[in-house]
């Protein structure tokens, strides 16, 4: 028997293709609703996919016609979107919302927003609580956006019960802009060092999107108004994520330590680069929905390897990756400033 029906907004997205195979797996019939209209391999043929432009007026609503039980978006952002979402109350039974960690902000203001600001890198409590302050809602930044998203449906909770999940440094296949990049590119292109800022000892709380499909599996059984963190079973350092990237590819790197931040250059600095620990606490999924993770870091590592490595074969970086150059800019791999900080630490030391 059905537990009923599941919309799913942002399908083919890296979370949405886990999300609808999870929910179709655990007995819902599942809509799939992607700009495209595509499918995953790896989906029931039960699966109905559907093109949406859900920002073309009217369009969410004819295509949802009665209704569903529960609607799960991943491509949700600020007040236009949440007043989407609650203007359809009344043809959705409940829905689950992916948010996002950049929501938090520390003691003195700091936040994502900050990190480019002199002494503007959030020092946060480990682990990150629910509870924690967060920016001010507005629509200037992906952070402020995500709260005001956050706030204007937790207000509609009487009507539409909504699950926001926080989630971290998600990683997994068909990421845009994945982090590991930054190690499977220096492994396939034969680098032997590599330097790592802050003494490689960065932690930037990462979430398979297995997990996060996991999350909303059990959310989608479990209606409410909540928010909750979204993260792996383990934090692991920067320096722990090259070492495991090293034994998927079967090398070899030395890792070279910078005591403090990048060189003026960028040399030192990876996407999970930062002075400060950024931890998530997972008690309360595991208290309110009975949350299990189903996988961890290292063990899912061998297959978001392969699958950046696939995109690499035979392809510039840029190409392959062109959400990565709009996240981190060309300087990821600038191996000529590399190798001269590594020649002028070789000459001091």
């Amino acid at each position: 028997m059905s537990k009923g029906h599941a919309w799913v907004l942002g399908a083919t997205g890296q979370i949405g293709r886990a999300a609808v195979r999870a929910l179709s797996e655990d007995g819902w019939e599942v809509t799939a609703a992607s700009r495209g209209g595509g499918r995953d391999e790896r989906w029931d043929d039960g699966v109905r996919a559907v093109a949406l432009d859900r920002d073309e007026e009217g369009a969410l609503a004819r295509a949802l016609g009665r209704g569903c039980d529960v609607l799960v978006d991943m491509v949700a952002y600020g007040r236009q979107h949440a007043g989407q979402l609650t203007g359809l109350a009344d043809r959705i039974g409940s829905a689950v919302v992916i948010s996002s960690g950049a929501v938090y902000e520390d003691e003195r203001g700091r936040s994502f927003d900050t990190q480019d600001e002199p002494d503007g890198s959030p020092r946060y409590p480990v682990p990150i609580p629910e509870s924690l302050r967060t920016v001010a809602p507005g629509e200037a930044t992906y952070g402020t956006r995500k709260i005001r998203l956050e706030r204007d449906l937790l207000a509609a909770g009487d009507t539409l019960p909504t699950t926001l999940l926080r989630a971290g440094a998600v990683h997994g296949p068909y990421c845009r802009s994945p982090r590991e990049l930054y190690f499977v590119k220096r492994g396939l292109d034969g680098r032997t060092r590599r330097v790592l800022a802050y003494g490689g000892a960065s932690r930037f709380h990462p979430v398979h999107a297995a997990n996060v499909a996991e999350l909303i599996r059990l959310a989608a059984a479990r209606p409410g108004s909540r928010v909750l963190n979204a993260a792996d079973p383990q934090a692991p350092t920067v320096a722990e994520i090259g070492a495991a990237v090293d034994a998927v590819l079967g090398r070899s790197t030395e890792t070279v330590l910078m005591p403090g931040g990048p060189s003026p250059e960028g040399v030192g600095s990876t996407p999970w680069s930062a002075p400060h620990p950024i931890v998530f606490d997972m008690s309360a999924a595991e208290r309110e929905l009975g949350y299990r993770p189903v996988t961890g870091y290292a063990e899912s590592l061998p297959e978001t390897v392969e699958w950046i490595a696939g995109r690499l074969a035979g392809r510039d970086w840029q190409e392959a990756f062109p959400a990565m150059v709009r996240a981190y800019g060309t300087g990821l791999f600038d191996y000529a400033a590399e190798d001269a900080w590594l020649e002028e630490h070789a000459q001091r030391g």
